[in-house]
């Protein structure tokens, strides 16, 4: 028990650490003399300042995030997908500390085809978005339109302050510049290329604000905002961006989007200091340090539908001794992030045998209102779901072996909160293909999934982040979308003995 002890106490003090020298490369490289100088408040600011955003939390998985040399990251190694692969420096406005003016600069990754930028002293001209207010009521704007939704930026929406000596008002970056950082790919509507290009340089006497934001600003678009799946791509960018920039809190963050308010919010609140919309500001803002999040398509989650990203799951302690480039810890700490966001435990761990029984958690698909252009009614995957979770019922009363807790996972009609804390207390999770067990990011490493997915929905979600997280993965390929019950309840069955249940 000592021996126990000893470890535990440990392994504390190496997260501890971790955490510990992670905001010492933040204070000794981010205002780097090599790098464009940040205003600098004074202490009295930065106390003002630290008082209304969150502290980061301290993660059992996580791992430095450091400004690292292009030639550091292999450029197929999962740090590059999932970590910090943002290591090509491009500076397109140096800030002139004698002028006063702001700065600009992007971090791309040749990995991904992405990049993430951040400025200072960026002023938003609302009037200058085309788009709806954003932040509605979900039932006041039924029947509007995407396109209305999705931000339209006339020249000059955004500006950077240039400085006293600025003579001539002039483009912030070029086409060929944004060809090469911030690339449109495959993606029609690229809205944040399309932000950065409406950016121009003013001078001292066209910069004025109506209002200022002190404090480290996320700015987001987003595109299926309603979906799960989707919105734990902008979750995922908008945490690596405030990694990759070293940002020593968890920022503000403004949407750049009309979208109406969803439950969906309710993780962006928890994970960050606050959440604003753009259209709801009634004059000119600036930002004195403003962070521009890549969008959702644009990260490993999303490409590895359609790209080979060979990476494995593994324990941050085992990484930090052994790093390897075929394994990641990332996908684990952002799955505790969300986790430490609603103040839930970081520090559970499975058991073989928990006296309060295994739960097993049944992710229901419910029909519910999720945008303004959606019915209500969801598509079926699996014809007879109900069918299946009374027979696993039944099954579960009658188990000879332990205690099984089946948990009906209605999770329309929980808070996310609930939704979260349902994942984390589950043996195993068990549902047919759909966006809600996009989740498993949350759960903790010992947790088993087993996906019931239907002749039309042959896709690789699920098995790739429970490959990425280190997960057991099991699936049940039907010929339909009808799922015999006893087929269920013998998988199920072999996974509970190989849990010595």
């Amino acid at each position: 028990m000592n021996r126990r002890n000893d470890i535990l106490l440990k392994i504390i003090v190496l997260l501890f650490a971790l955490n510990s020298f992670s905001l010492f490369l933040y204070f000794t490289s981010y205002y780097s003399p090599t790098k464009p100088p940040l205003p600098r408040p004074s202490l009295r600011n930065l106390r003002t300042q630290s008082q209304y955003l969150k502290p980061w939390p301290i993660l059992p998985s996580y791992l430095p995030w450091t400004q690292a040399s292009t030639n550091s990251v292999d450029f197929r190694s999962c740090e590059a997908y999932f970590g910090n692969g943002f290591t090509h420096r491009v500076d397109l406005l140096s800030s002139n500390s004698s002028g006063g003016g702001g700065w600009f600069r992007c971090w791309h990754s040749d990995t991904l085809r992405s990049s993430i930028c951040e400025g200072g002293k960026l002023r938003m001209l609302p009037e200058k978005i085309q788009m709806s207010m954003g932040g509605e009521n979900l039932k006041e704007v039924l029947g509007r339109k995407e396109e209305d939704e999705l931000p339209m930026f006339q020249n000059g929406a955004f500006e950077i302050h240039g400085g006293e000596g600025l003579s001539e008002e002039k483009q912030l970056v070029s086409r060929e510049l944004l060809d090469d950082y911030v690339p449109r790919g495959e993606i029609q509507r690229h809205t944040m290329r399309d932000l950065i290009s409406s950016i121009r340089v003013v001078g001292e006497k066209g910069f004025a604000c109506d209002e200022w934001i002190e404090e480290p600003t996320l700015l987001v678009t987003r595109f299926e905002y309603a979906n799960l799946f989707h919105t734990v791509t902008d979750w995922y960018n908008a945490y690596v961006s405030s990694r990759v920039t070293g940002l020593p809190n968890r920022p503000r963050l403004v949407f750049v989007d009309g979208h109406c308010m969803t439950p969906l919010e309710e993780t962006w609140k928890a994970l960050f200091s606050s959440i604003g919309y753009a259209k709801n500001r009634s004059g000119s803002v600036c930002f004195r340090h403003a962070v521009l999040s890549p969008l959702g398509y644009e990260n490993a989650l999303f490409k590895g539908l359609t790209e080979d990203i060979n990476c494995d799951g593994a324990s941050a302690p085992h990484l930090w001794q052994n790093p390897d480039n075929l394994k990641t810890a990332r996908l684990s700490e952002f799955g505790e992030m969300i986790r430490a966001a609603f103040e839930l435990p970081l520090n559970q761990h499975h058991v073989r045998k928990p006296t309060s029984g295994h739960n097993v958690l049944f992710v229901r698909r419910e029909d519910y209102l999720a945008h303004p252009r959606h019915g209500g009614k969801v598509e079926s995957r699996l014809t007879n779901e109900a069918e299946v979770f009374n027979s696993l019922k039944i099954w579960a009363s009658g188990y000879q072996g332990c205690k099984i807790n089946l948990v009906n996972g209605l999770f329309a009609h929980m808070p996310m909160k609930e939704q979260v804390q349902a994942i984390q207390d589950a043996s195993v999770i068990i549902g047919a293909h759909g966006a809600g067990l996009t989740h498993i990011v949350s759960a903790l490493p010992k947790t088993v999934i087993l996906e019931i997915i239907s002749s039309q929905f042959r896709r690789p979600h699920f098995q790739l982040i429970s490959r990425w997280k280190g997960l057991e993965y099991h699936a049940i390929n039907l010929s339909g979308s009808y799922a015999n019950p006893q087929d269920v309840i013998s998988e199920l069955s072999r996974i509970m003995r190989s849990l010595g249940c």
